[in-house]
C-alpha cells in the first residue's frame, strides 16, 4: 500500500501522501485566516509547506511543467489521432462571423442524392430502403399490429400508393435540382461580374500600353529624321570640301600655265569657254516656267506603323468608341489607314481635314482644291483626293507636323452629344498654323479631266479615276501623268453593236437601260494591277483589262446606278440605288448572293469578315459573312420602337471598315467611330 501511495500522479512526481499533507496544511491556513486560530498553528503550517517545496522531486516536476511548451503538454496528454481530429473539427470564431448566409434550403446530402441518375436499379434500391424505413417507423409508432392491418388493403390500392410515393419523391428531387441550378446561376453571375470588372481594368491597361507604344513610335520616327538630316549634312560638308580642294588644285594649275606662257612669251590665245554663261542663260529662260509633269518628284517611300492597335477587337460589337464633330456640313468622303490611326474627311464646306482617331483631334487641313472633295482614298501615309474642280491631288501625311491647335469644333467622348458650330463658314481659329503644318504634304496635282471627279482608286503606282465627263483615266504616280483614257460610252456602244455571233453570250450582255441623270455617271472604281472594275449610272458593272484598254466582261443585274463596289480574289460586291447589294462570282460572272434594302445604297465596304453598307438611315447595316447574321450598328441602333424614325441630321452617308473598326460620316458633319 505504501508503494501504491508513493506512486506519482499523472507522472508529475507528486504522490497522494504529499497531496494529502498539502491539503491539511491548506486547511489549517484557511482555518487560521477565517477563524482566527493561534498564530503558532499558522506558522507551523507554513513551515511544513516550505519543507515540502524544498523536496527535489516536487521542484523537478514544477520546473519541468514550467519549461514545457503548450504543444509538448498537449502531445503528452493526447494521442496523435485525437489531436488531428480536434484540429479538423475546430473553426475559429473570426471565420464563423464572416460565413455568408446560405439561401439554399437543401443540405449537401440532399443535393448529392438528387444528382443520382434515375435508372431502374436505383429506383428499386431506393424503394426498398424507403420501405424498410417506413416499416421501422410504423413499428415504433403504432406497433406490429398496425403493420399487418396496413398490408391487408387491396393490391391495386397498394400499387397506387407506391406510385404516388415514387412520384412525390421524384417531384421532390426535381425541386432540389431546380434549386441547385438556380444557386449555381447566381454564383456564375457573380463570377461574371467580377470577370467583367477585371476585363475592364485590363482593357484600360491595354489602351495605356498602345498610347505609350504610339508615342514611342513617333519618337523613333523623329530620331530617324534627325539621323537622315545629320547624314545629309555630313555628305554636303564632304562634297563642299571636295569641291574646295578641286578648285584650289585647278587654280594652282591655271597659275602654273599662265606663268609658263609669260615665261615663253607665246601669244597663243586660249578659246573662251561660254559653258557657265550658257548654263546661266538657260536657267533664266522662259522654258522653266512651263510645267512639265514628267519632271515631278518621285513618290517617297512611305513609312508604316511597326505595330497595329488590337484593343478594338476586345470591345463588344456595336460599341461606340468616339464621336467627332468634324464638319458643319454633309460628309462627302472619308477614309482611314488603320484602327486608331489617321483619318481624312471631306465635306460640302470645301474643307479637307486630317484627324488622329486615337485622340480624336484635328491634325491639320489639306489645302489646294478649289471646290469640295467628292472621293478620296487613304493608303498608309499616302492620300489621293478627287474634287469637283476636276483635279486629283496626292498628299503625303508623313510630312504633317503633329502640333495641336484649337480648331473651334466641339469634340466629345463616347456617349456625349456633339455640337457643331452654328456658322457653316467657320474655320479653325489658327488657320496659319494649320496651313503650315500641312504645307509640305502635297506631292503633285493631276489635271486632265474636264468635269468633277466622282470616283478614284489607286494601287501601287497606278491610279484610276472616273469623272462626270464619262471617261476613266489611268495615271502613272511615278511620272505624274495620264497614260490611258477609257471612254465608257464608246465601250457601251461597242458592246451593244457587237453581233451576237462574234462574241460569246456570256461575255457581252446588252442593255437598253438609260443612265440616271441625277446620279454620278461613274459611281465607283477599283483597280488591281491590270484589272479594273467600274460601276456606272446605267446599272452596269464593267471589268476592264488595262493592258488592252478593252472591256473583258460586263455584269448585268442592277436596275439602278451603281454607287459602290469592291472585289477580292473571288467575289465582287456592288451596291446600287436600286436598293440592293449583289455579290458576284468573278470566276463565272454570275450572282452569288443578293440583299434587298428599304432605301438606296449610298456607301458599302467589306473586310475579311463583315460587309457594311448605308441606306439613307441612321444605322449601318452589318452582314457577318461567317455566321450569316445581319444587324444594325450606329446612333439609331439603340432607339426604342416609339422613336424609330430617323432624324435627318443623323442619317449616315459614308462608311468605311478595316479589321472590325468602323468609321461613318453623317449629314450633319459628325463622324462616328464604332466596333463591329
Amino acid at each position: 500500500m505504501a508503494d501504491e501511495h508513493d506512486e506519482s500522479i499523472l507522472g508529475t512526481g507528486v504522490t497522494t501522501r504529499q497531496v494529502e499533507a498539502f491539503g491539511r496544511k491548506v486547511a489549517a491556513t484557511t482555518d487560521h485566516l477565517m477563524g482566527g486560530a493561534a498564530s503558532g498553528a499558522y506558522q507551523s503550517a507554513l513551515t511544513n509547506i516550505h519543507r515540502e517545496l524544498r523536496r527535489p522531486a516536487i521542484q523537478r516536476s514544477v520546473f519541468s511543467f514550467a519549461q514545457a511548451s503548450p504543444r509538448e503538454t498537449i502531445r503528452a496528454r493526447l494521442s496523435t489521432s485525437e489531436i488531428q481530429h480536434r484540429a479538423l473539427t475546430y473553426i475559429p470564431d473570426d471565420l464563423l462571423t464572416n460565413v455568408p448566409e446560405d439561401e439554399n434550403t437543401y443540405s449537401l446530402f440532399q443535393g448529392f442524392q438528387a444528382t443520382i441518375p434515375e435508372d431502374d436499379a436505383a429506383r428499386e434500391t431506393r424503394r426498398k430502403d424507403r420501405r424498410k424505413s417506413e416499416r421501422g417507423r410504423k413499428l415504433l409508432e403504432d406497433g406490429a399490429g398496425n403493420e399487418e392491418e396496413e398490408g391487408r388493403g387491396p393490391p391495386a390500392l397498394r400499387r397506387l400508393k407506391k406510385e404516388q410515393e415514387r412520384a412525390n419523391h421524384r417531384h421532390e428531387m426535381l425541386g432540389i435540382r431546380k434549386n441547385m441550378c438556380s444557386a449555381e446561376i447566381v454564383e456564375i453571375d457573380k463570377k461574371i461580374s467580377n470577370l467583367q470588372m477585371m476585363r475592364k481594368i485590363v482593357l484600360d491597361r491595354l489602351a495605356d500600353l498602345e498610347e505609350d507604344e504610339l508615342k514611342l513610335e513617333q519618337e523613333i520616327g523623329e530620331l530617324d529624321i534627325k539621323v537622315e538630316d545629320m547624314q545629309a549634312l555630313a555628305a554636303e560638308e564632304e562634297a563642299a570640301e571636295a569641291e574646295k580642294g578641286l578648285a584650289e588644285s585647278t587654280e594652282t594649275v591655271t597659275d602654273t600655265t599662265r606663268d609658263d606662257q609669260d615665261s615663253t612669251g607665246a601669244g597663243v590665245a586660249t578659246p573662251r569657254t561660254e559653258t557657265a554663261e550658257g548654263e546661266g542663260f538657260m536657267s533664266e529662260s522662259i522654258y522653266q516656267k512651263i510645267p512639265d509633269n514628267s519632271a515631278k518628284p518621285r513618290r517617297q517611300k512611305l513609312t508604316k506603323r511597326k505595330s497595329m492597335p488590337i484593343r478594338h477587337g476586345h470591345f463588344e460589337p456595336g460599341t461606340s468608341i468616339r464621336e467627332i464633330a468634324a464638319h458643319p456640313d454633309l460628309i462627302t468622303a472619308l477614309d482611314f489607314d488603320a484602327p486608331f490611326g489617321t483619318m481624312v474627311s471631306a465635306a460640302l464646306d470645301d474643307t479637307l481635314r486630317v484627324w488622329d482617331l486615337n485622340s480624336g483631334r484635328c491634325l491639320g487641313l489639306l489645302e489646294g482644291h478649289r471646290a469640295s472633295v467628292r472621293c478620296l482614298q487613304v493608303e498608309d501615309t499616302l492620300v489621293a483626293t478627287g474634287s469637283i474642280d476636276a483635279s486629283i491631288r496626292l498628299w503625303d501625311l508623313s510630312k504633317i507636323e503633329y502640333s495641336p491647335f484649337e480648331s473651334g469644333w466641339t469634340e466629345t467622348a463616347e456617349g456625349d452629344e456633339a455640337e457643331p458650330p452654328q456658322s457653316s463658314q467657320a474655320k479653325p481659329s489658327s488657320k496659319a498654323q494649320s496651313s503650315s503644318s500641312t504645307a509640305e504634304c502635297e506631292l503633285f496635282s493631276l489635271e486632265a479631266h474636264v468635269a468633277e471627279i466622282t470616283a478614284l482608286h489607286f494601287h501601287n503606282d497606278t491610279l484610276v479615276s472616273g469623272s462626270a465627263d464619262k471617261t476613266l483615266r489611268q495615271w502613272d504616280l511615278v511620272k505624274g501623268r495620264c497614260v490611258q483614257t477609257l471612254d465608257v460610252l464608246w465601250a457601251a456602244a461597242q458592246a451593244s453593236s457587237t453581233p451576237s455571233g462574234s462574241a460569246p453570250a456570256t461575255q457581252w450582255r446588252t442593255t437598253t437601260r438609260l443612265p440616271d441623270a441625277s446620279a454620278d455617271f461613274v459611281g465607283a472604281v477599283q483597280c488591281f494591277d491590270a484589272a479594273l472594275a467600274c460601276g456606272t449610272a446605267d446599272g452596269m458593272v464593267r471589268l476592264w483589262d488595262l493592258r488592252s484598254g478593252q472591256v473583258s466582261r460586263s455584269l448585268v443585274g442592277h436596275t439602278g446606278p451603281v454607287t459602290c463596289l469592291q472585289f477580292d480574289d473571288v467575289h465582287l460586291v456592288t451596291g446600287s440605288l436600286d436598293r440592293s447589294i449583289r455579290i458576284w462570282d468573278l470566276r463565272t460572272g454570275t450572282i452569288f448572293d443578293a440583299f434587298a434594302f428599304d432605301s438606296p445604297i449610298t456607301s458599302m465596304m467589306f473586310d475579311a469578315r463583315r460587309i457594311v453598307s448605308t441606306a439613307g438611315e441612321d444605322v449601318v447595316k452589318v452582314y457577318d459573312k461567317t455566321d450569316g447574321r445581319q444587324w444594325d450598328c450606329g446612333p439609331g441602333a439603340q432607339k426604342t420602337n416609339s422613336s424609330s424614325a430617323s432624324s435627318s441630321g443623323n442619317i449616315i452617308e459614308k462608311v468605311r471598315i478595316r479589321d472590325g473598326f468602323m468609321v461613318e460620316g453623317r449629314r450633319n458633319g459628325t463622324v462616328g467611330v464604332w466596333t463591329c
